[in-house]
């Protein structure tokens, strides 16, 4: 039950939960006497377009979502002054217009990656000095402040703000929240800044207990939480939230026995404590200990975890923290995934921005593991811009088909604008690669088993070669000019260049799963459709086919074939691996290019 202490990231979490506790303590009561939690609820998520502007001009995350509270917080102070304006509708004006500005920031602006998705939910798995600074800060603050103030709060009522000292209430509560992001994200910090306050609330009434006591709970909570996240691989911000709820509802049920039949009421909360203990006590299984026969490593996505098998074979024991289905993009890890790492003598990241998270992830996790950024030596990458696709021929290399003459693409030189496409696999030149790099860092790990390893990456770079002639073949069985596709989001952008196929658009023009389609774009990629004929449209397996089986209907395209754009099929079905997914992609494009007339047969 305490192993999780023992791990340097629970130990910098359990850190921020106790200075966080301290502003839920000296902050919450306030939160609660002035009536300003929705405020407290609204501050953290109107930061969102500060950080849109800090993931998309580079600067700290952190700053961006703080200046973005502190204007928000001015507005509000601004608009309290106007008697006609109420607390909670000053709150909402400047709410819906921050998260308006944050949605066009993000989808029109910057095509915001999944950084921002992650402060919104928050990670207590990667807290590192920049936000235990912060929580110290806004700790003392509210400590400093209260000293000072506290009398002038609870003297000036509960419905005028419109003074200095409330102001400053305001400010520093904004300080809090954004304090909260690291810890459980923008859209939970009412767990730990609300919550608590509200609970003992119910039972205290007295201003300097209800402040002690409020701390000792939000304290109490954050631990216990962070506890159940690790015992039940949950992310651990979700975990504090519905345990403050259940302790909230818990006391509530009390106090309400204990007004109507006295003598039931430390039965029912002992029956229901002891429930909340049952929970607690079930746990994940890691299924035990790894052969010590085997290096243990860590592989980010599924295509790398894929890869990753093939060559190390009975070698290796991989640890994969995505699953089918997850989306790399915006993955917020898991307590296990924590563990993975800090377990593991390698870790092999995609890379390209595609699993971003991964970098914090290992850093924070205290693992001493080699970091192997499959990405790094790729033979052909994309970079996007101005609606064109540019190609870097990396060392001067042409990427070419010599027995078939076919080119795959003209040696151009990579344009310094745009984004660079992360899903690199789909090339199977660049998984050619990769395979190499691959097998060059375990046997770099373990030299003992060479030969077993060089063994499977000859075997597996022959079955990609056999593959990759098979997907061209069928692919060719559709005229060049009738190769036309439109998907869900520009994830093919490889694919398509490798094997002469014409992408028409996306229906969220971005690489990142978190781009946004706007109503004029939608319009004007159903024009292109229909101008172009476009036979179909592709959903991809990880995403809402919402929208693309919307747009299908629209136009009279097909949406019945769909592709493994950021992720593997189930592990036990064909699209489970690279090439099975690869091939499972050619044969849905010719089916749907031709209306179904023309099957492929692909064996990888």
């Amino acid at each position: 039950m305490f192993d999780p202490f023992a791990l340097p990231f629970f130990q910098r979490g359990i850190v921020e939960i106790l200075m966080l506790a301290s502003v839920s303590g000296l902050l919450g009561v306030w939160i609660v006497l002035r009536g300003l939690a929705f405020y407290a609820h609204a501050v953290g998520t109107a930061a969102v377009p500060g950080l849109v502007l800090a993931d998309g001009l580079g600067f700290s995350a952190i700053f961006g979502a703080f200046g973005a509270a502190l204007v928000m917080a001015a507005l509000i102070a601004l608009l309290l002054r106007r008697r006609s304006v109420g607390g909670d509708s000053a709150t909402a004006l400047v709410l819906a217009g921050a998260l308006a500005l944050g949605v066009i920031l993000a989808s029109d602006v910057f095509g915001s990656q999944g950084s921002v998705d992650r402060l919104l939910f928050g990670s207590l798995l990667a807290i590192g000095t920049p936000e235990l600074i912060l929580a110290a800060v806004a700790a003392l603050a509210a400590a400093v402040a209260t000293a000072i103030f506290g009398p002038r709060w609870l003297a000036a009522g509960f419905t005028d703000r419109s003074g200095s000292s409330d102001s400053l209430l305001i400010a520093l509560i904004a300080l809090a929240a954004v304090a909260a992001l690291a810890a459980v994200g923008a859209l939970l910090a009412t767990a730990i800044l609300v919550v608590p306050a509200a609970t003992t609330r119910l039972i205290i009434k007295r201003l300097p207990l209800w402040q002690l006591t409020t701390a000792a709970l939000a304290a109490a909570e954050g631990a216990i939480g962070m506890t159940l996240a690790y015992q039940l691989n949950v992310p651990p911000g979700a975990a504090i939230a519905v345990l403050a709820g259940i302790v909230f509802a818990l006391v509530a049920i009390a106090v309400l026995i204990h007004q109507r039949r006295p003598r039931l009421a430390p039965l029912a909360l002992t029956l229901l404590g002891l429930s909340a203990l049952a929970v607690a006590g079930c746990g994940s299984d890691d299924g035990g200990e790894a052969s010590s026969s085997k290096i243990t490593v860590a592989a980010t996505t599924t295509q790398v975890g894929d890869l990753v098998r093939e060559v190390g074979g009975d070698a290796v024991t991989v640890k994969q923290i995505l699953t089918p289905n997850s989306e790399a993009h915006d993955y917020e890890p898991r307590p296990n995934d924590v563990g993975a790492v800090a377990a593991s003598k390698i870790v092999f990241a995609s890379g390209l921005g595609l699993d971003a998270w991964s970098t914090k992830l290992v850093k924070e996790s205290g693992s001493e593991a080699e970091v192997v950024d499959l990405s790094s030596g790729l033979p052909v990458s994309y970079a996007t811009g101005e609606g064109e696709v540019h190609a870097d021929e990396k060392e001067g290399e042409a990427h070419a088909d010599e027995k078939e003459g076919e080119a795959h693409a003209d040696e151009k030189e990579a344009h310094g604008h745009g984004e660079t496409d992360p899903h690199w696999w789909h090339d199977l030149t660049n998984l050619e690669a990769a395979t190499t790099e691959v097998e060059t860092a375990l046997i770099a790990a373990d030299p003992a088993a060479k030969d077993q390893i060089t063994a499977n990456a000859d075997a597996y770079r022959a079955t990609i070669k056999k593959v990759d002639k098979q997907i061209r073949a069928c692919l060719n069985k559709v005229p060049a000019n009738e190769r036309l596709i439109v998907t869900d989001h520009d994830a093919f952008i490889y694919f398509t260049e490798r094997y002469g196929v014409t992408s028409k658009g996306a229906a969220f023009p971005s690489t990142s799963t978190q781009g946004q389609a706007s109503a004029g774009e939608v319009a004007a990629l159903e024009k292109l459709i229909r101008e172009a004929k476009v036979n179909a449209i592709f959903p991809e397996s990880s995403l809402n086919p919402a929208l693309a089986e919307r747009i299908a209907s629209d136009t009279g395209a097909s949406s019945d074939y769909t592709l493994y754009g950021d992720t593997l099929g189930a592990a036990d079905s064909p699209e489970g691996t690279v090439l099975g997914a690869e091939a499972a992609n050619a044969k849905a494009m010719v089916a749907g290019m031709t209306g179904g007339k023309e099957r492929c047969r692909i064996e990888p």
